[in-house]
């Protein structure tokens, strides 16, 4: 056994000595990328799933750089946002000693396991400097019209004082209090992503994105190929439009459905004979989240708008209006149309309020449920006849656009993105509010925009940010005519910050720009980024808008952001669930490293199964892996004075360089770290191992134990250090062997073996075999009834 505390302890000083992971631009060398999601650090710190992804990617970046590659693998603090803020609340210190005391946590964590970032460039989200160019981009799109205010409705926590996204609000409670949710209208920051929607989806071609993450994209941006058509309100000049990917099936739409926001409701609440009814429904909605409202597995409520009807423009035929829960304002134009002989939800809305269904493809029994496959048209004016579903959605766009009642229309479920947090702990939105002149950006040489250094930050009972009350800090001059004015009191989502952060790695000391063009020239597109599935979406998306958006007005040289994104599977706790400090199976790294080291956990982090997949942390695995390094550090002791490959380990030291840089590559860390235990096993049956055999196993195992290997590599004196050396290259020729064992067997018993030529035929096999004396004592007094040769493996001699 090894004293691993001395030496990891010795090897992580001189990287930091020797600033070996510092990196600068250097045209002569081929650069890469490496990129980790922007780590959160909570008051909690790492725990050991959290570092999976670190150590897997500095895996790769260490077998890079002794490829020869000059390579950048950097680090930083995503640190504003809601949980600083209520960790902040909870222990009552100020967020700005919360997030430095969070970082110093989470710094020492990683530097005691050994990840090669370049700390040179560290920096976090909260440095007035880093948000200074985020205020900054913010202006950016203010300027060309791509942010805007306006009211939205949020989900409000009365107990947290907080608005949540749906996501924290499942079953209309507070994820983080367990409390009930409400809705509340407030004036809002958006960006207007929506308008990005086709980029953003033609832009995943140009992407090596796993196919899962890619395909997380694609439906969440949603896009829908169909018409758009307008439903006239009976006896009023006014249109309710609809969008519909089946617009073959109008002649079957038999109601309409409106969101329960929808602008018509308070239009025509003159007109509705129920209005009172209307409203109490519309309340009880509100109480109800979008993910509730649109779950399928839920049954759908409603209620008929009486007073108002719409037409159907194919038929002329008077069909009424409804309100119903899962129909959101967000989506589309707000209002459907409801075809029940052909849509299961509709049909089901249909059946439970007893309304008509007219089926217009044959093919189904619509009594007993809806046909939802292809067939026919029926009862279908222009369309009847016709089979083919494409054919029929195109001549009945023509015949709408004719008609002028519909056109053809793409739609996307991609929104815009709600840009405004009412609470302190976030960057500024650099705008001011002038009666004259209205919302005014603040001037670039004004930012940035600091918080204002106060005691109390808590959030507010009426969902204003805490900032609205600091009145020495809202009231200001307009930028634009220097009359009175006051600072949006708004503060940016944290994943405001995190959606340029991989730039200014490039970058991290300019304050001139948000990176300059010549370090985005040469480091281009991040070439490998990790994260985990939960951020597929939202974080992928803002970052490829934001990029996409500089890169369009000239800023950036180059469309996407990341090249290639793939998704770490979570590591659950040893009995088989999330981490967490209330089920009380979170496994901290430091108290690991304490006992088996660093370079063990390193080792069992990517021998634990397959990478993109859920494992379950088994501490019985990790004290397998500190056996296996221990067995690394005493083979030393079997070394002659050879600097040649030994020859009986010819073979497979090729094939494990072969097997562990391909691996390394392909995020098949796992067999990785089997191959370089299966070379291990086979050195221990040699009675010697050669200088070379022992470097080169070192060399292997580096990218994944670098502190022992290092160690190792200086203890015997066999060269500079493993991080200044090359990576080893196999030798195709030598992958297999010349000879291989030949089986002898008599009644299919194994009675001998012998070393014989790859190049022997079947005849000299069973020579070799009937020649062999321990098989000719077996076959004495006996009948050869038949030979039967596998080629490459044994011969199999039958008798009686």
């Amino acid at each position: 056994m090894y004293d691993f505390k001395k030496i990891e302890a010795k090897w992580q000083k001189y990287w930091d000595d020797n600033k070996t992971f510092e990196v600068v631009e250097d045209t002569s060398k081929e650069k890469f990328y490496y990129l980790i999601e922007f780590p959160y650090p909570s008051g909690d710190g790492l725990h050991v799933g959290h570092i999976k992804s670190q150590t897997a990617l500095d895996a790769m970046a260490r077998k890079k750089r002794m490829m020869g590659y000059n390579v950048l693998y950097p680090i930083g603090w995503d640190a504003f946002g809601l949980p600083t803020e209520q960790y902040a609340i909870k222990n009552k210190i100020h967020p700005t000693i919360a997030t430095e005391n969070n970082i110093k946590v989470f710094k020492d964590q990683i530097k005691r396991i050994g990840i090669s970032f370049d700390w040179s460039r560290e920096f976090s989200t909260t440095d007035p400097e880093y948000y200074k160019w985020t205020q900054w981009q913010f202006i950016k799109f203010f300027e060309h019209n791509m942010a805007y205010k306006e009211k939205k409705e949020i989900n409000w926590c009365p107990n947290c004082k907080i608005g949540l996204s749906n996501e924290e609000t499942e079953g209309n409670v507070c994820e983080r209090c367990g409390g009930p949710v409400e809705k509340k209208l407030k004036d809002q920051w958006l960006l207007r992503m929506s308008d990005y929607a086709e980029k953003l989806l033609s832009g995943l071609e140009d992407t090596y994105f796993v196919e899962r993450v890619k395909t997380a994209q694609t439906n969440w941006i949603g896009k829908s190929t169909g018409a758009e058509v307008d439903f006239k309100i009976k006896d009023s000049s006014e249109v309710l439009k609809i969008f519909t990917t089946r617009p073959d099936t109008l002649y079957g739409v038999t109601f309409m459905v409106i969101a329960a926001e929808h602008p018509f409701l308070e239009k025509f609440k003159n007109q509705i004979k129920n209005y009172e009814e209307v409203l109490n429904y519309i309340n009880n909605i509100k109480k109800k989240t979008d993910i509730e409202r649109t779950d399928f597995t839920k049954e759908k409520t409603g209620i008929k708008v009486e007073g108002i009807e719409a037409i159907n423009p194919v038929n002329n035929e008077s069909i009424p209006i409804w309100i119903s829960d899962y129909v959101l304002m967000g989506y589309g134009t707000g209002a459907i149309m409801a075809v029940p002989a052909h849509d299961e939800r509709d049909y089901a809305f249909a059946k439970k309020y007893d309304l008509s269904i007219i089926e217009v493809i044959k093919g189904g029994d619509i009594s007993r449920e809806a046909y939802i496959g292809d067939g026919e048209m029926i009862n279908s004016g222009v369309l009847n006849g016709l089979t083919d579903k494409e054919t029929s959605i195109k001549k009945i766009i023509d015949y709408l656009e004719i008609q002028k009642i519909g056109t053809s229309k793409v739609n996307y479920r991609l929104q815009d993105w709600v840009f405004s947090r009412q609470r302190f702990w976030g960057e500024p939105i650099p705008m001011v509010y002038c009666q004259e002149c209205g919302w005014v950006p603040v001037k670039e040489e004004d930012l940035p925009v600091l918080l204002p250094e106060v005691e109390s930050y808590e959030p507010t009972d009426n969902g204003e940010s805490p900032l609205a009350a600091i009145t020495d800090w809202v009231n200001t001059t307009c930028p634009k005519c220097g009359k009175p004015a006051k600072r949006e009191t708004d503060t940016m989502p944290n994943w405001a910050g995190s959606s340029w952060y991989y730039l200014r790695y490039m970058d991290p000391k300019n304050d001139q720009a948000f990176v300059g063009q010549d370090k985005l020239k040469y480091w281009n597109m991040v070439d490998y980024y990790n994260g985990g599935m939960e951020h597929a979406t939202r974080h992928l998306l803002y970052a490829r808008f934001w990029h996409r958006f500089f890169y369009d007005i000239g800023y950036i040289p180059y469309p996407e952001p990341f090249l290639k994104r793939v998704a770490h599977g979570m590591i659950l706790g040893d009995d088989g669930q999330k981490m967490s400090k209330s089920k009380g199976n979170v496994v901290n790294p430091n108290q690991m490293i304490e006992q088996y080291g660093a370079d063990a956990l390193r080792c069992y982090e990517l021998f634990i199964g397959d990478y993109e997949k859920t494992a379950t942390w088994s501490e019985l695995g990790l004290k397998g892996c500190k056996r296996f390094l221990d067995r690394v550090y005493k083979i030393g002791s079997k070394l002659n004075d050879s600097n040649k490959i030994t020859d009986q380990l010819e073979v497979i030291i090729n094939q494990t360089i072969k097997k562990v840089t391909e691996d390394l590559d392909s995020t098949n860390y796992n067999t990785a770290v089997s191959a370089l235990m299966i070379l291990l096993n086979e050195m221990e049956t040699q009675s010697q191992i050669s200088r070379l055999d022992y470097q080169t196993l070192l060399l292997l195992l580096n990218p994944i134990a670098p502190h022992l290997t290092e160690e190792l590599n200086q203890k015997h004196e066999l060269g500079k250090p493993l991080c200044e050396s090359s990576w080893p290259i196999y030798d195709k020729n030598k992958l297999a062997y010349d000879d291989f064992e030949l089986v002898f067997q008599v009644n299919g018993k194994v009675r001998s073996k012998k070393q014989v030529p790859l190049t022997i035929n079947e005849e000299e096999m069973k020579q070799e075999a009937l020649n062999d004396d321990n098989v000719k004592k077996h076959l004495e007094g006996k009948e050869v009834v038949k030979i039967i040769c596998i080629p490459k493996r044994l011969v199999n001699i039958v008798v009686k």
